[in-house]
């Protein structure tokens, strides 16, 4: 690593101010910083030092996400093979290499994509790159089908970027989590690539050389279809993530791993991923109890298994930037997404996933939430200390 440092040292002045690559300057500094903490420190008043930046942070969330991402890519070649009646034939890594040769260009897409447009945008405004896209980069391909085509996905990518983040003012100032918007601009753009049936398995959607019988539909296009008695998934079958799906929301398992590593390293607020649980296992319980429909009678256990409801509250609900920032604001949030995303689930057939719209509307309000939780903050002290005074 000393070599490095020496050689980053060595061609840095020409990526300063008057060197013959000035003008990238944000692309070097995204690189080194990366690769280095960098050496910047507060010249005027009052700070805290840490061990650890921005960018190290990121990367814990990235880290996070490991879990996710292979199981992901072995179940993309596990369901391959199954849908050509191979899938006794191939070894676990044979498995994951097709999956891993079909996952790997959507996230090059996504970070080249999301990456050159900071890099632009950091240059024309004349500041570092930000730290953010290293999880949103990351975060896209995990919620999308792994068939999605990859013009989709850089497209996908630059609206997040510029609509959901850059008009904001960049990385931090956003309202709306990036990888949701990029989704929600597919699912509405692009409906029949996202409607949730047969265009989740690769080589499903040209149907060649599919065994007979075999349903490429995810546990979502079953419900929305009242098709719940022909669904032949088992709850271990849903925790365990043996089931069609995004790429990396599959499994639940894997998502938990990722969720015991955010908040060992106090990266992820427990508080929302708890009350995200919470909230969808209360609203479910209560849909069962009317039950008129098939999805109302899915057990409130297993909405906590499918879709992508567990990849949403560990890491899409979890976004520092536009989650709530209140201790109690952050029960609240999290609570109201969980009961959001089931009732938009089950009670409207349009939206058989509503995960994603629940998270977006409620980082809308999350200033609402914190302002409120902060005014109620207030008058409790003033009472108590007029109570005092008197």
């Amino acid at each position: 690593m000393k070599g490095l440092r020496n050689y980053l040292d060595k061609i840095k002045p020409n990526f300063e101010k008057g060197g013959k690559l000035e003008k990238f300057h944000s692309f070097f500094d995204a690189i080194e910083t990366l690769l280095f903490v960098p050496n910047k420190v507060a010249t005027t008043g009052s700070h805290i030092r840490d061990a650890i930046d921005m960018k190290r942070t990121m990367i814990v969330v990235v880290i996070a996400m490991l879990p996710a991402l292979l199981f992901g890519m072995w179940n993309v070649g596990s369901f391959h093979f199954q849908s050509l009646g191979l899938a006794g034939e191939k070894t676990i890594l044979e498995t994951f290499w097709y999956g891993f040769l079909k996952v790997i260009p959507i996230i090059i897409v996504s970070y080249v994509t999301g990456l050159t447009i900071e890099i632009i945008f950091g240059q024309i405004r004349n500041h570092d790159v930000p730290e953010g896209f290293f999880v949103t980069g990351m975060l896209i391909p995990l919620v999308l089908p792994v068939d999605i085509p990859l013009w989709m996905v850089v497209v996908a990518t630059a609206f997040a970027v510029i609509i959901g983040v850059e008009v904001f003012g960049g990385s931090g100032m956003n309202i709306l989590n990036p990888a949701l918007t990029a989704r929600a601009f597919l699912f509405f753009a692009y409906p029949s690539d996202m409607s949730g049936d047969k265009v989740w398995i690769s080589g499903l959607r040209d149907g060649q050389g599919i065994v007979d019988g075999f349903s490429g539909e995810t546990i979502m296009g079953y419900a929305a279809s009242g098709k719940l008695e022909q669904m032949p998934y088992s709850v271990s079958d849903m925790f365990f993530g043996f089931i069609p799906g995004s790429i990396g929301e599959t499994s639940t398992l894997a998502i938990l791993i990722g969720a015991v590593i955010l908040i060992f390293t106090g990266v992820g607020s427990w508080k929302i991923i708890t009350s995200v649980f919470a909230g969808g296992a209360l609203m479910g319980l209560i849909l069962n109890l009317f039950a008129v429909n098939d999805y109302m009678s899915v057990p409130f256990y297993q909405h906590l298994l499918i879709g992508g409801f567990a990849f949403g509250a560990v890491f899409m609900a979890t976004d520092p930037v536009s989650a709530s920032q209140t201790e109690k604001g952050k029960w609240i949030y999290g609570f109201l997404i969980g009961i959001m995303a089931i009732l938009i689930r089950v009670l409207n057939p349009a939206y058989p996933e509503g995960v994603m719209l629940a998270i977006l509307l409620l980082n809308v309000f999350a200033p609402l939430i914190d302002h409120y939780v902060i005014e109620s903050n207030i008058k409790r002290r003033l009472k108590r200390l007029k109570a005092t005074q008197a």
